[in-house]
């Protein structure tokens, strides 16, 4: 441990004399690198110094977190590459096809760029980012002055400062005067949330694609302005693991390309040269899969780029010192030693094969542009909901995928709903994504309506495809289909209202009216909803229809109302009756009322951080409406009456107040269980929950486990599911399913799925035999997913328990799922 100390000060030290007086990460910080954990804002001034000392170095701020700290990337490179810097990117861009400016550029240096500590529990990588920056802008240093001649590497030293802070801070107030190497001493063992997502408990690393997070949306913005030939991101995994590097492990996705797979093993063995030298433990072709598309290592590979993870043995249990399984103890140090060589070991990689790296790159768009990946060629989507098709041209703008409308033909192609191959006719609204543009692999990923998985042994979820997950009608056609406009017809301002109309009418069929009807609630306005469909003078309107009434709101209710609607763009129906053709009256029983629900969202120990941040995120980032964290540990001395909804995310409820939770629901309270919360309503007494039977064949239960051994991990998996597509039967004349048609796609994650409701309670979701669509499914789950109920509705006393089996929130991509959640908080009673 001392050694390394010193090998680092020392060839800091006796390079810093000669870089123009560039001080190293060492005697800048003034303690040695690896001696202690380093605050966020302490490596952002060691880059800023860096920058205004090196002429190598130029700094780029590109956003702040949700906490206001800084987020940077450092551009290093020679001084005749920095002089050129911006026109370096441009002609990286224009040959991707993704610049019109004719930026030709002779001799043009490859791009490398290194992600650290996404997140911010891994935090060595952020450590190895400051020395690796030293290393590479020190004039002294002949191996990496040579390497910058044709290389230009970025340097991101922290992509999750708000996580790492969280670590870090912990750390330091845990441990004592020396650090502890024993892996029970508490300094090792970080509490909830943990410092690994970010300020929404967010895992910034599965984010890449639907940039649902600030910083995410900031970085890749940034990244999409340069596209780097290969990108690197710096992680951490557990203590006892030797260095992870690729070669990465199968499944690959099919449309990864030979090049990208080649240079991959070129990259790992001169990285593995250098860690047979030092005799360091590592391993290849191994746990890290590239399928899922919104990894660090994976977005970057369907964007053009040579995407690599590499995992040092470490995390939050690893400390300052942690003594590992076979006896040896892993210092901070050695773990900086080791991110900071494959760093650098990849740059000179990079450096030793620029030009074929440049010239693959080059190919890997030209084909995209004249003979794209997948069996698509076109790809149409149905204008039938207008919010969500906004939502997903947003998601193609921010990631670089060319769209149109305007085509007004007939085609034949496969419908994403039923499977099957039909003629359909194309109108000048419906969204065209022609495949033959740079992106087209990328398009090709997020759209294929099934993902071919050639190994099942996957690390994240194996289903994604963008019309499931916005709930928009959709077509894959084998023809090229080019649009005539690159935008839709302007949508229209909602037209000013008199103050004669009986009552207003909103629709409520997305996210963006949700946020209108928490707007009007914040302001005091009474809302009403249509429990069925209804028709007046005329006009018809559906189920979940948001009434608005001159009776019952202030005088000035015209004006405040329109204001929302036009601030949100929201265009109303004015009815100047409130008699109905069809369906029930305005004043009849069947319009329903929503209150202004207090809501509590549980929150702490106990429960999933991930699915706990994503619900607080949907109240504060997407429909603005204020909700109450309440930690688990205090559920049983908070008083439940002053909260009207109460959210139980995904987790493990350790001696869960049972009683008293479901005295307040037959009280009149309302409570929405998520995931495995659900476990602690199923099969307990008064409730009408009933786990579903798998009804095995005794004999099957009985009979040994004679497979071989090495084969055991593939035999559990029949029972797994990373992350599938159903389709849900659902009842839309129920509050928790309007504004839906009578089907919704899930992202099953697992299993789990119960018994039909009985005693006039309500299955509002349901599967059937053939609700599988794509993704993996073992045999055996797949099997017991073939009925039964994943959402309903449980009514105690005057309240009611709403189940959602499956996550309707999913990493806050899951874009159809927002409005289901809005209709257990807001409309079911």
């Amino acid at each position: 441990m001392k050694f390394i100390y010193l090998l680092i000060l020392f060839l800091s030290t006796a390079c810093c004399s000669l870089a123009q007086d560039l001080e190293s990460p060492s005697q800048f910080l003034g303690y040695p690198l690896g001696s202690r954990y380093t605050l966020h804002y302490r490596v952002a001034e060691y880059f800023r110094y860096a920058a205004g000392k090196s002429k190598h170095i130029k700094l780029l701020p590109y956003g702040t977190t949700n906490e206001g700290r800084p987020l940077m990337i450092a551009v290093v490179g020679s001084e005749e590459n920095m002089a050129r810097l911006e026109n370096i990117r441009q002609h990286n861009l224009f040959i991707a096809g993704l610049s019109k400016s004719q930026a030709s550029l002779a001799n043009a240096p490859a791009i490398v760029w290194l992600s650290y500590n996404v997140h911010g529990n891994e935090p060595s990588s952020s450590e190895a980012a400051m020395q690796t920056l030293f290393d590479l802008a020190n004039t002294a240093n002949n191996r990496t002055q040579a390497w910058l001649q044709n290389t230009v590497v970025i340097i991101d030293p922290c992509l999750n400062p708000d996580g790492r802070d969280r670590y870090v801070n912990f750390y330091n107030q845990a441990s004592g005067l020396t650090a502890n190497p024993d892996p029970s001493s508490r300094e090792h063992i970080e509490p909830w949330p943990g410092g690994r997502v970010n300020h929404y408990y967010f895992d910034l690393n599965r984010d890449w694609a639907w940039q649902t997070q600030k910083e995410v949306q900031a970085r890749v913005a940034l990244y999409n302005k340069w596209l780097p030939q290969v990108h690197v991101d710096f992680h951490e995994q557990g203590y006892n693991n030797p260095y992870y590097f690729a070669p990465a492990a199968e499944p690959f996705h099919k449309d990864i390309t030979a090049w990208q797979r080649e240079f991959q093993t070129i990259i790992g063995k001169n990285n593995a040269r250098y860690f047979d030298k030092n005799g360091w433990l590592y391993f290849t072709k191994e746990v890290f899969d590239l399928l899922y598309p919104s990894y660090g290592d994976t977005y970057p590979l369907y964007n053009g780029s040579i995407g690599m993870t590499y995992e040092q043995g470490g995390g939050p249990a690893g400390g300052l010192a942690v003594t590992m399984r076979s006896g040896d103890t892993l210092t901070l140090a050695d773990r900086i030693a080791h991110h900071t060589s494959t760093g650098l070991s990849t740059v000179e990689t990079v450096s030793q094969h620029a030009l074929r790296v440049l010239d693959e790159y080059k190919k890997y768009f030209d084909n995209g542009r004249n003979n794209p990946p997948g069996r698509y060629k076109t790809y149409v989507i149905k204008n039938d909901n207008p919010d969500k098709l906004a939502k997903l041209a947003e998601l193609f703008d921010k990631n670089l995928i060319q769209y149109g409308y305007g085509v007004n033909r007939n085609a034949k192609g496969f419908n994403y709903f039923n499977g099957k191959i039909e003629g359909f006719a194309i109108k000048q609204n419906y969204m065209v994504v022609n495949a033959y543009q740079p992106k087209a692999t990328l398009l090709n990923v997020l759209l294929e309506p099934k993902t071919f998985i050639a190994d099942s042994n996957t690390y994240d979820i194996t289903a994604w495809s963008l019309p499931y997950a916005y709930g928009l009608q959709s077509y894959g056609v084998t023809e090229s289909i080019k649009p005539v406009n690159a935008k839709a017809t302007a949508k229209s301002s909602p037209a000013p209202k008199t103050t004669s109309a009986y009552a207003y009418v909103a629709t409520w069929q997305s996210i963006e009216d949700v946020k209108f009807l928490t707007a009007l609630l914040k302001r005091g306005v009474k809302v009403r909803y249509a429990s069925q469909a209804f028709e007046v003078a005329g006009k018809k309107f559906k189920a979940g229809s948001l009434i608005i009434t001159r009776a019952g709101n202030a005088r000035n209710f015209d004006k405040i109302l329109n204001e929302v609607a036009a601030s949100l763009g929201r265009t109303l129906e004015t009815i100047t009756t409130g008699f109905a053709d069809k369906g029930a009256d305005i004043g009849s029983s069947a319009v329903g009322y929503i209150t202004k629900p207090r809501v509590m969202l549980v929150s702490g120990e106990g429960t999933s951080a991930n699915d706990m941040g994503e619900v607080w995120h949907y109240f504060e980032q997407q429909i603005n409406y204020p909700l109450s964290l309440v930690r688990y540990q205090d559920l049983t001395r908070v008083k439940l009456s002053d909260y009207d909804v109460v959210i139980l995310p995904d987790g493990r409820y350790n001696n869960f107040p049972l009683e008293k939770v479901q005295d307040w629901v037959e009280d009149g309270g309302k409570l929405i269980a998520m995931g495995n919360a659900i476990t602690q309503f199923a099969d307990k007494k008064g409730f009408s929950l009933k786990s579903k039977d798998d009804k095995k064949n005794e004999k099957d239960v009985k009979k040994p486990d004679l497979a071989p051994y090495d084969s055991r991990d593939r035999a559990s998996i029949r029972n797994n599911i990373p992350g599938a597509i159903y389709k849900v039967y659902l009842d839309n004349t129920h509050p928790l399913g309007y504004g839906y048609p009578g089907f919704y796609y899930t992202l099953k994650l697992g299993d789990d799925v119960y018994d039909y409701l009985e005693d006039g309670n309500v299955n509002v979701g349901t599967l059937k035999k053939d609700s599988y669509l794509s993704g993996f499914a073992g045999d055996k789950a797949k099997a017991k997913l073939t009925s039964g109920l994943l959402f309903g509705v449980e009514h105690l006393g005057r309240g009611s328990i709403v189940y959602l089996t499956d996550d309707p929130l999913f990493r806050a991509f899951w874009e159809n799922g927002k409005l289901l959640f809005a209709n257990a908080v807001f409309m079911v009673n």
